[in-house]
C-alpha cells in the first residue's frame, strides 16, 4: 500500500539517519551593537512578560536545522528572533533543531535588517517561513529606521496577509498575545528607537531591569505613604493630649 492511500504511514514517517553533525557557530556576527541590543531586548522581554511560565522558547542568532539538505549545503538560517510556543523552555539547546523538537518550527519569528538584508528578508526568508516553516506570525524592523516595521500572518490558507497597524503603528502578533511596536529610549547606553512589546492594554512590556526599577518604585512610594501616614497619627495623638512616642 502506498502512503498515497495510507496517511497513518505518512504520520510515522521518521527521517532515516538524521544529521549529527551540525554547526552552531559560523563565526558572523550581528550587523551591529544596536543589532545585538535589538534581539537581546525581545528576547528577554517576553522572557520577562512570561516569567512563570517554562512552555516556551525563546532564542535568537541562533541556527534552525530543518531538512538533511540544508546540513548538506550549509544553508544556515538564523532568524534574530524567533518563540516556539507549547514546547519545554527549560531544555539547553545550541541551536534549534526541528527533527529533535517533534517536527515543531517557530512560531513567531523577527528579523532585524540592514541595507544589505532587507531584501532577503523580505522575500527569500518570508518564503521560507510560509512556505515550509509555516510561522505564523513574522515581522521585519531595522532598527536604524524606526519606518521599517512590516509583519505579516499566515492565513488559512497558510499564505502570509499583510497585518495592518494600528493608530499607534503597532502590528498585533496573535500567536503571542501581543503588539509590537516602536519605543524610544536608552538601552545599554545606546539611544535609538527599539521595537518592543506591549501588552494588550497598550502597556509596555518591561525587560528584566526595568520591571525591578518599577517595584523598587513601588516600594519606595509605599514606604513613603507610610511615613506619612505615621507623622499624621502622631500629630492627631498629639492634639489629643497624647504622647505618641510612647504608644
Amino acid at each position: 500500500m502506498t502512503t498515497e492511500n495510507n496517511p497513518r504511514a505518512i504520520l510515522d514517517w521518521e527521517h532515516p539517519t538524521p544529521p549529527t553533525d551540525l554547526i552552531f557557530d559560523d563565526g558572523e556576527s550581528l550587523e551591529s551593537n544596536r543589532h545585538r541590543i535589538a534581539m537581546n531586548v525581545l528576547i528577554r522581554s517576553l522572557q520577562q512578560a512570561w516569567i512563570d511560565r517554562n512552555d516556551f522558547f525563546t532564542g535568537g542568532n541562533m541556527f534552525i536545522y530543518y531538512s538533511s539538505a540544508q546540513v548538506r549545503n550549509q544553508d544556515f538560517r538564523g532568524p534574530d528572533f524567533f518563540a516556539v510556543l507549547n514546547v519545554d523552555g527549560t531544555n539547553s539547546r545550541q541551536g534549534w533543531v526541528v527533527w529533535e523538537e517533534n517536527g515543531r518550527y517557530p512560531d513567531v519569528i523577527v528579523e532585524l535588517m540592514s541595507p544589505s538584508t532587507a531584501k532577503i528578508d523580505k522575500t527569500v526568508k518570508k518564503d521560507l517561513y510560509e512556505q515550509t516553516f509555516h510561522t505564523s506570525d513574522y515581522f521585519v524592523y531595522d532598527p536604524f529606521d524606526s519606518t521599517s516595521l512590516q509583519g505579516w500572518h499566515l492565513d488559512h490558507n497558510q499564505q502570509y496577509q499583510s497585518l495592518t497597524p494600528n493608530e499607534r503603528g503597532w502590528l498585533w502578533c496573535q500567536k503571542l498575545s501581543l503588539w509590537l511596536g516602536t519605543y524610544e529610549g536608552t538601552i545599554d547606553r545606546e539611544t535609538a528607537i527599539w521595537l518592543r512589546f506591549y501588552d494588550v492594554a497598550g502597556n509596555l512590556v518591561l525587560l528584566p531591569d526595568e520591571a525591578a526599577a518599577a517595584l523598587a518604585q513601588v516600594a519606595v512610594a509605599q514606604a513613603q505613604v507610610a511615613v506619612a501616614q505615621a507623622a499624621r497619627l502622631a500629630a492627631r495623638l498629639k492634639e489629643l493630649g497624647e504622647n505618641p512616642d510612647i504608644l
